[in-house]
């Protein structure tokens, strides 16, 4: 692995930013400041601290890092249920974005595993 870019985990982060942008532009124009930004937030935190715990250049430092990126994942999963439950994403797009988060979640919590036994 020469960068962070080759990790499969953050590039599968990154595809689910792209769909959360696409999916957050139909939100009603009420919600921008709100839901629509939180979300994207959130969504942006997990490829970039992926990327920024690889740049420190210790395990333990990566490890905090994975850390974080999961508790955006999750703060994600959470706000799009909440869009879901208030009829701004249709069940077709929350169920292809959810099991996308549930995906890097599994991938995620297997990689921080790894990364916490080679501290």
């Amino acid at each position: 692995m020469k960068t962070f870019r080759d990790l499969l985990i953050w590039q599968k982060s990154m595809v689910i930013v792209t769909n959360c942008y696409i999916i957050t532009s139909n939100f009603p124009k009420e919600e921008l400041f709100g839901l629509t930004s939180q979300i994207r937030r959130c969504a942006i935190s997990i490829p970039s601290n992926i990327s920024e715990g690889y740049g420190r250049g210790t395990n333990k430092d990566y490890h905090r890092f994975l850390k974080i990126s999961l508790g955006s994942l999750f703060e994600f999963q959470t706000q799009i249920e909440i869009a879901f439950n208030l009829k701004y994403i249709s069940e077709n797009d929350f169920d292809k974005i959810y099991e996308e988060s549930r995906e890097i979640e599994r991938m995620l919590s297997s990689f921080i595993k790894k990364i916490k036994d080679s501290i």
